[in-house]
């Protein structure tokens, strides 16, 4: 009995001995786990405090700082406060606060993406189920990916389906302009406009009927009278015309010429006029008063010309049409009227001087006079 006592008391302590042994290093590793975080952290802290940075700031604020200290304490910085050891330490500071900032941000990052893709993810799945087949043009069968994919194919087949069409239809214009396929889609396209502008115009002359605009025509209400004129000319088109004609009616290019033909002579005389009401010689003062003239008839020519330009669009006769009017010719040519009249004024004032003269010497004078009256009044003209 005695020895079996022994011998259990022997097993039992072998056996608990080795859990104690296994026991051990798990705890030994907690425990320097737990403090080689806690040393981690405090090293950290003190890389931060030795940058003059805070926690949670950027990567470019570490930077920065570096570069400052750099420049006190790197060894060739020629600083009063340079010291190897102290930009050592402040080295391998930046180098572990860098990646710790780099690591913090990622981390930051992907807890954002997550979240976002948690938020994604709520909200994807609240449309009912039967909503996703009112998408894709109702085309294909299956999940969503899988309809997906067969509406991208079916896109493509239409898009090439569509090429080889415009590429027929271009070949057939190209070498089979006189078919009838092609011949056919040109009338009926013709047709289409030429009935659209029909009933526009019909749209526009009800609209003027019941506006009361054709109450005012004279012989309203009377027959029309009989076209016997010529049978290549259609009758309605020569009594609508004779209507218009009859009621003072005027194209719209007809008037504009004639306001253009009657702006260009006003403008004319007025610069003629303003020139003659200053001196000749003219004053410094007199030579201002004439460029502010010459400016608004500049001016005033610009207008004129782009309401010619507008003219040139409506004529519907090529050689109706009108060149723009230069005004610096216009200021010449008025100066040179002016000259002129100044010189037949002369002449004239010299021949009453000399009245007094026999009748032959007055002949020559009355002629001369006579002649520059005649060439005066010609430049007018021109």
């Amino acid at each position: 009995m005695m020895m079996a006592q022994i011998l259990r008391s022997h097993l039992i302590s072998a056996s608990v001995i080795p859990n104690r042994v296994k026991m051990h290093p798990d705890l030994c590793l907690i425990q320097n786990r737990m403090m080689s975080t806690h040393k981690s952290k405090k090293k950290i802290g003190e890389y931060y405090r030795l940058l003059n940075v805070d926690e949670g700031c950027s990567a470019d604020d570490v930077r920065e700082s570096f570069r400052k200290l750099a420049k006190r304490y790197h060894p060739d910085s020629g600083s009063d406060t340079a010291d190897s050891a102290t930009f050592i330490r402040i080295e391998e500071a930046y180098r572990k606060v860098l990646s710790h900032v780099i690591e913090q941000t990622d981390a930051r990052q992907s807890k954002i993406e997550e979240k976002a893709e948690e938020e994604e993810e709520k909200f994807k799945y609240k449309t009912p189920q039967h909503r996703h087949y009112l998408s894709f043009e109702g085309i294909g069968f299956g999940t969503p990916s899988q309809r997906e994919k067969q509406y991208r194919q079916f896109r493509a087949d239409r898009a090439t389906e569509q090429v080889m069409e415009y590429q027929k239809q271009k070949l057939q214009s190209q070498y089979f302009a006189d078919s009838v396929t092609v011949r056919d889609v040109r009338h009926s396209r013709e047709q289409k406009i030429t009935q659209a502008i029909e009933r526009l115009v019909e749209d526009l002359i009800q609209e003027s009927m019941a506006k009361g605009d054709f109450d005012n025509l004279s012989g309203k209400g009377k027959p029309l009278k009989k076209f016997s004129g010529c049978s290549y000319i259609d009758p309605m088109t020569h009594n609508l015309n004779r209507i218009l004609i009859d009621n003072g009616y005027q194209p719209e290019w007809i008037l504009m010429q004639k306001e253009i033909k009657d702006t260009i002579e006003q403008l004319r005389e007025a610069i003629l006029d303003s020139r003659k009401k200053l001196g000749n010689p003219m004053t410094p003062t007199e030579h201002k008063q004439w460029d502010q003239v010459c400016e608004q008839f500049q001016e005033n020519i610009r207008k004129l010309n782009k309401r010619i330009s507008d003219f040139n669009l409506i004529v519907p006769i090529l050689t109706r049409q009108k060149v723009h009017f230069d005004a610096h010719k216009e200021i010449v040519r008025a100066q040179q009227v002016y000259e002129t009249h100044i010189k037949a004024k002369e002449v004239a004032d010299q021949n009453s001087n000399h009245t007094s003269q026999g009748e032959g010497e007055k002949t020559p004078g009355l002629k001369t006079g006579l002649f520059n009256w005649v060439n005066l009044w010609k430049f007018i003209k021109i």
